[in-house]
Formats: structure tokens, C-alpha cells, sequence
């Protein structure tokens, strides 16, 4: 007898054998118990999650020759036996992928009358229903709403919003759930008993993981490490047969990210890349890490499944990191889409990304600004001083004419005059208020230029770029690689770009050309953009510094 793959040899065979859908199982059971069986089922859910399994069982329990259809299947008569062995004639499976024309359903349809051949119920297990066309499933509606008395229809699908609404109503539907990882390992211990594999528990665990709750699968990954690596199976061939890289610098990342050491956070990626690393599995375990310190964060620690020693480093982590940097950290690496793209850039900007959420890069940002603001009330009170002292010249004169003629020229009295200086020397004393010049600077013609509204409305605008740009490189490099606009001089566009390799980037034709039209869009006129490597933000220092400011002190960092 030829050996059988595990997923068919270790397929359940009574309802209690069934894994994680009780729901299922017991109102099956309770309907064989008092004769209230269904002339049509339809089983919905994921792969692997027992559907076939469940149709199998039911139409060995219907046609049981020991327990009359009233219960589980004995598995032992006659009838039971060839339903296990796929030699029984009455119980008829269809793939409704390779037979789904309406030619298909009509002969289906003409069969249905003829009695069983052995069994008491003929039972019709039409899998991957869905896929069968419209026409085909009208064809078999009347059918299936009143098929004769002899006849079960099961029809099983992993798509149940493509079955047609006229369908679902003719049947009993059940919805299967994908299979948690406690009842994946529970099976794989099982059946590693039976089958005399040594594997460790963390083994089987990491095997359920990469499983993604169906069963099958589990089997398939299991019957391919015995077959390579034997009955004997340690933790790191797992490790190596699934993709999973295991290394300790997946830890190391998160550590800098909520750290803010974004130079040896970027240094490790790109070892990482060297040592010839799957990117997207090494960002998957980030993933997974950024996870367990947010579950671990909010109190919810007990639905982890690690070891004391783990969690308690997780601890430790997770005191220090506020919550908001965990969950922007998971967000900006969860939304990676690497595009079979082996770079390491979705990566670094992701960090890039962190790195600014913290508000660093803003701080230095804003006391840029404050410090032009303060140049600018500066020049407003230099203006205004020289517009008193005009006065005060012109007053002098006038007086001087008076002494020298004996009058007031032109009408003028000499009351009016000193009213006039000593108003002109209460405004010298007493310098303007400064909500009085704050007004002044908010509607100065500066803040209402191009590259004014540019800079205050740069990051609404990258926060709302059209949808067809939503997932472009270029509108991720722009929102993570500090990039800022700087000038706007007729057509031209000047951004300024902290970092050497990102100018690179941006200079692309295909990222300038999605950066001009984001640009264009919110002017309203096109534009060009050039792009210049400043490393740090100082272009503010630098202008105040054309305008007569000093350096007073430089700030550590």
C-alpha cells in the first residue's frame, strides 16, 4: 500500500475529530439525532479549515449501517469503509473549477433522479462552488431547492459572497472558522506522537504561526521537514525551511526606533542587507516584536505565548517607550509594500518616518521660525523709531523757522508744536505693544507669499496627495526624508534635503515629476523643483544673518 501524504492520512473522520468548529459539529449532530437532515449545506470559511472533512463525515453518519443516520459514523461498516477509501458510488464529489459549465450541471441534474447504487442517501459534494458560472448555478436552482428525497447537496466554497444571494437562501449555511494556533500545535503534537517525530514545542509553535490557521498547511510544513530533515527536527531547521531569520538585530531595530538612533538603526539595515537577509521576513519579525511590546504595554501580556525571560525584556522595553512612538513605529512598518523590490529603502524610510514623529526635527523648526519672527517684530520697531525721529527733525525746523520769522509758518501755532514733541516723546518712551506688532507681522505681505503658504501647509499637503500618488516611492520620500521647500523663484521650486542619499533619489525623473505635480496642484500655476543637500536646517539662521543678526551660542545636541 502506497504511503499517503499526512493532510489525507491524518484527515478527521468522525465529528469529534473535527478541529476548532464546534459550532458546526454539534448542530450536525443534534440534526442527525432527530432526523432533521437538510437536503442542501453550503460550508464557508478559509482553506484547510475542514470543510471537505465535515462533508465527508455527514455522508458517511446519513448512510451509517450501525447506527442507522443517527449520530457519529461507526467508521467500521461496510459503507463507512468505502466512504473513507473514496470507493463509493453514491457519494459523488465534484471540483466545481474544472466542471463549471452549464453543460456540466445538466448532466449533474439528469443523474440526480437515478436511486443510489448501495448506500441510503446519495450525497453530492460540489467543492469550490463559486467557481462555477452564472448560468450554471441558475441551472441548478430548481434542482437544489427540491432535489428528491434520496439526495444531499454539499457544496463547499472559500468565497461566499461570489455564490449567488437565490443560492444561499435554498440552503443551510455554516460558516467555518480559521483554526487558532493553540488547536494547530495541539494537532501537530498529536500527530508527531503517532508518527515518532522529535520536534521541540517551539518548533511546532513557530509552525502554526506560518500556518495562518489552516490545518492542511500545517500538515503540508510538517511532512516537509521530516522529509528533509528527518524524524529528529531542531528549532533553527525550522527556521531555515520557513524563511524565518531569527536574527537578534530584528530586536536591535526596534531598540533604536524607540531609542531615536536613527543612524544605528539605518547602519543595521543595511548589515542586515549584506549579510543577504529575506528584508521581508526580517520586517515581518520588526512586525511581530513592535507587537508583543504594544500587547505587553496596554496590560494585555497574557496573550502572548513566550517565555518569562522574553517577556520580562519586553518589560523592561515597553517602561520605556511611550505608547504613541510603539504604534507609530508598527503603522510606519506595517504599511511597508516592498513590490518585490530587494532595497532597503521601504525600510529606512520607515525609520526616517519615526525619527521625525518625535518632534525633534520640529523643535528645531519652530525655534528657527520664532527667531525670524523675532528679527521681523525687530525690524518693525527699527521702522517705526525712524519714522519718530523724522518727526521729531521736522518739528525742530518748524520751531527754528518760527523763532526766526516771530510766528507759526503756514498757520501752524506753537501750542500745536510742543503738543507734537511731547507726543513724539511719549512714543519714544513708550514702545509700541507687542499684540500691536504681532498683528502687523501676521498680515505682513511676506507671510502671504508662495513659499509662505508652501512651507505653513507642506504637511497637510503630502497628507492629502491624490489617490493615484497614495502609494507612490516618491510621496514617501517626501513625507519621511526631511524634505522642505525653500524657495519659490518664478517657475522654480527649491527643496532643501537633509541627506545626501535621499537628494539622489529625489532628483529621478519619475520623482520629480510626482513631486511638480503635487506642487502645481496646490500653486495653481507649474512649476519646476531643484533640489539642494542642506544637512542641517539653517537656512533661516542664514538669512537672519544677512539681516544683521549674531550667533550668541550653539545648542549640544
Amino acid at each position: 500500500m502506497t504511503s499517503q501524504v499526512f493532510y489525507r492520512k491524518w484527515r478527521s473522520q468522525t465529528f469529534a475529530e473535527l478541529v476548532g468548529q464546534p459550532h458546526v459539529t454539534r448542530t450536525l449532530l443534534n440534526a442527525l439525532k432527530t432526523g432533521n437532515v437538510s437536503h442542501a449545506y453550503l460550508f464557508c470559511g478559509p482553506r484547510g479549515t475542514g470543510k471537505t472533512s465535515t462533508a465527508r463525515i455527514l455522508a458517511k453518519a446519513v448512510n451509517c449501517l450501525n447506527n442507522e443516520g443517527k449520530g457519529e459514523p461507526c467508521n467500521s461498516c461496510e459503507m463507512c469503509r468505502a466512504i473513507t477509501e473514496d470507493r463509493a458510488m453514491d457519494i459523488i464529489e465534484i471540483d466545481a473549477a474544472s466542471n463549471r459549465g452549464i453543460d456540466d450541471i445538466r448532466d449533474l441534474r439528469e443523474k440526480v433522479n437515478y436511486a443510489p447504487v448501495q448506500a441510503r442517501r446519495k450525497v453530492y459534494i460540489i467543492d469550490e462552488f463559486h467557481m462555477l458560472s452564472k448560468d450554471a448555478s441558475n441551472a441548478l436552482l430548481k434542482t437544489l431547492e427540491e432535489p428528491p428525497s434520496h439526495v444531499i447537496f454539499i457544496l463547499a466554497t472559500t468565497e461566499s459572497h461570489k455564490v449567488l444571494p437565490t443560492i444561499l437562501s435554498r440552503c443551510q449555511h455554516f460558516d467555518f472558522r480559521r483554526l487558532s494556533r493553540a488547536d494547530v500545535i495541539a494537532k501537530l503534537t498529536q500527530v508527531c506522537a503517532a508518527e515518532n517525530i522529535k520536534i521541540e514545542p517551539q518548533s511546532l509553535n513557530l509552525i502554526a504561526k506560518s500556518c495562518g490557521g489552516s490545518l492542511r498547511d500545517a500538515y503540508n510544513l510538517l511532512e516537509q521537514l521530516t522529509t528533509y530533515y528527518g524524524s529528529d527536527i531542531k528549532f533553527s531547521q525550522v527556521q531555515a525551511m520557513l524563511g524565518f531569520t531569527g536574527d537578534w538585530r530584528a530586536r536591535e531595530i526596534v531598540k533604536y526606533i524607540l531609542g531615536n538612533d536613527l543612524a544605528r538603526g539605518i547602519k543595521t539595515l543595511n548589515d542586515v542587507n549584506e549579510d543577504g537577509l529575506d528584508l521581508q521576513q526580517f520586517n515581518r519579525e520588526i512586525i511581530e516584536y513592535l507587537r508583543e511590546l504594544l500587547l505587553v504595554k496596554t496590560g494585555a501580556s497574557d496573550a502572548l505565548d513566550l517565555t518569562t525571560d522574553d517577556i520580562g525584556e519586553i518589560k523592561m522595553l515597553a517602561e520605556k517607550a511611550p505608547l504613541s512612538r510603539i504604534v507609530t513605529a508598527l503603522k510606519n512598518f506595517g504599511q511597508i509594500n516592498f513590490n518585490n523590490n530587494a532595497s532597503t529603502l521601504p525600510l529606512e524610510l520607515a525609520m526616517v518616518e519615526c525619527y521625525l514623529s518625535t518632534g525633534q526635527v520640529t523643535t528645531l523648526e519652530e525655534r528657527s521660525s520664532i527667531f525670524s519672527e523675532n528679527l521681523q517684530v525687530k525690524d518693525v520697531q527699527l521702522h517705526r523709531t525712524d519714522k519718530i525721529l523724522s518727526e521729531k527733525i521736522t518739528a525742530s525746523t518748524v520751531a527754528q523757522e518760527e523763532v526766526k520769522t516771530g510766528g507759526s509758518p503756514a498757520g501752524i501755532s506753537s501750542a500745536s508744536v510742543d503738543d507734537k514733541q511731547n507726543k513724539d516723546v511719549k512714543d519714544e518712551e513708550s514702545p509700541p505693544a507687542q499684540s500691536a506688532i504681532k498683528d502687523e507681522v501676521i498680515v505682513a505681505p511676506s507671510l502671504s507669499s508662495e513659499i509662505e503658504r508652501l512651507r505653513m501647509n507642506w504637511k497637510q499637503i503630502l497628507e492629502n496627495v491624490p489617490p493615484s500618488f497614495k502609494k507612490s516611492n516618491a510621496v514617501a520620500l517626501l513625507r519621511s526624508a526631511g524634505i522642505k521647500p525653500i524657495s519659490v523663484e518664478g517657475e522654480m521650486v527649491t527643496l532643501s534635503v537633509k541627506h545626501g542619499i535621499y537628494k539622489e533619489k529625489m532628483e529621478k525623473h519619475e520623482y520629480k515629476q510626482v513631486a511638480e505635480k503635487i506642487i502645481s496642484d496646490f500653486l495653481g500655476r507649474t512649476i519646476k523643483i531643484c533640489c539642494i543637500h542642506e544637512p542641517e536646517n539653517n537656512h533661516l539662521v542664514k538669512a537672519a544673518l544677512k539681516m544683521g543678526a549674531q550667533i550668541t551660542g550653539v545648542e549640544e545636541k
